[in-house]
């Protein structure tokens, strides 16, 4: 059920793609406490954006979930941050993440809702 989407200016190949796909699934899951076999990610590269009117490396995440705690996301804000600057060279100050908790009867999967 959780959903991370990564859009960033960034240009990335398939293979890199790939790659940090899993590696972001892997973090989400194991921050969450959650099954890997409900997560998804999805990474959108080579985006044209600007933040903070420069057009230098930045990056935009949105992380929804049921159940997901304000308690949780100042971690999850470091880890993520972290990732991405390990491995799209984006610095935290040029992250923006979005956290969303979504209601069970809002979220849809396999024909009926959680």
């Amino acid at each position: 059920m959780p959903f991370l989407r990564l859009q960033t200016n960034q240009t990335l190949n398939e293979e890199e793609k790939a790659a940090l796909c899993k590696l972001m699934s892997e973090c989400i899951a194991e921050r969450l406490g959650k099954s890997e076999d409900y997560v998804m990610v999805s990474v959108d590269a080579d985006s044209t954006m600007t933040f903070a009117a420069t057009d230098r490396p930045c990056a935009f995440l949105e992380l929804k979930s049921i159940g997901l705690s304000t308690d949780n996301t100042g971690d999850l804000s470091k880890h993520i941050c972290q990732m991405i600057q390990q491995n799209l060279g984006v610095g935290p100050d040029r992250i923006y993440i979005e956290f969303s908790d979504v209601d069970r009867a809002l979220w849809g999967w396999n024909g009926k809702t959680f």
